[in-house]
């Protein structure tokens, strides 16, 4: 079986060795962890997996471990019985239980505390565990898929994550790269995107202006493939035409688009500021105009808070 990466762009090389390697390892049962900064589509490369493996009929469960608080994971993860703690007036499926025959998906499992990684290390050891307040072993007949943002290397020698924890969800390890590093990938994801927002919306946007590609192309992207579909579609909202231009976008890719001679204009002389120069001198500007306030500058450039502090530490900017 050839894996069918379907729902996922890519065309770049690296994208199409991350394919050759889910080609082999998709179809099996071993644990593969998926590492890659935020936004970068960990787990729709997940559901891909899960869809190439014998298991692809099975469900397929998400947890993101990060968003659960610590004295809710276990019961989560493993479910409970009533009386189990205080509040526990029913008895509960965990997610393993829901997971039977499937693939269970452990989102940003590097944030899960030390006590709950040694009953995850278990399931991977025996395939069992039992439910709080149970005395009856469970079977965990599931695939364990996990992803993360966090140097796990890192933090196994530190000790803030179990170092045989980690080697057991190591043994396929796949890394998404930014979309900064995938460039040639951007028109495809841009254009995919367009067709999907103007279904949602109801809209006839048929091209992106040229000048918006290279800006694209050009900007850092900190929220990578999730930053770039939330500035298609709000171009598409606020599009008038036909054609999605740098006035449709937010306030930072305006400031910061390419001059005349980036886009087959005369050639610039060595001297000429580049892009990251623009961008920089826009952000450092109106960052100074606000009082160094970052609520209000974020709202300004409109980007989020996450994408400026990332600029703010990219440029050295004092705050």
């Amino acid at each position: 079986m050839v894996f069918d990466p379907a729902g996922i762009i890519g065309t770049s090389s690296t994208m199409q060795e991350i394919f050759e390697v889910l080609n082999l390892a998709a179809p099996s049962d071993a644990t593969i962890l998926i590492l890659g900064e935020t936004g970068t589509g960990k787990e729709l490369l997940a559901q891909a997996i899960h869809r190439n493996s014998h298991r692809r009929h099975g469900p397929f469960v998400v947890v993101n471990c990060a968003a659960i608080p610590e004295t809710l994971i276990e019961s989560e993860l493993f479910g409970h019985e009533k009386g189990a703690f205080t509040g526990a007036t029913n008895r509960k499926l965990g997610r393993f239980a829901i997971a039977h025959d499937g693939t269970i998906f452990l989102d940003e499992i590097g944030d899960l505390p030390l006590a709950t990684q040694s009953k995850i290390l278990r399931v991977l050891q025996s395939k069992e565990y039992e439910p709080l307040g149970s005395n009856r072993t469970q079977r965990a007949n599931v695939r364990i898929i996990s992803a993360t943002n966090r140097p796990l290397d890192v933090d196994a020698r530190s000790g803030r994550f179990r170092e045989d924890l980690f080697y057991r969800l190591n043994v396929v390890t796949v890394t998404l790269p930014p979309l900064r590093e995938r460039v040639e990938d951007i028109p495809l994801l841009a254009y995919h995107f367009l067709q999907r927002f103007n279904e949602k919306n109801q809209r006839q946007v048929k091209e992106i202006d040229p000048r918006v590609l290279q800006v694209f192309r050009d900007y850092a992207w900190p929220g990578n493939i999730r930053e770039l579909e939330n500035v298609i579609e709000r171009g598409v909202i606020f599009c008038k035409g036909d054609t999605l231009t740098l006035d449709n976008l937010p306030a930072l890719f305006q400031a910061v688009s390419p001059p005349a001679y980036a886009l087959g204009g005369p050639p610039g002389e060595p001297s000429e500021p580049s892009l990251l120069d623009y961008e920089k001198e826009y952000i450092l500007r109106t960052f100074q105009k606000v009082g160094k306030d970052v609520h209000k500058a974020a709202e300004k450039l409109g980007i989020s808070l996450e994408e400026l502090s990332y600029r703010l530490r990219a440029y050295h900017i004092d705050t």
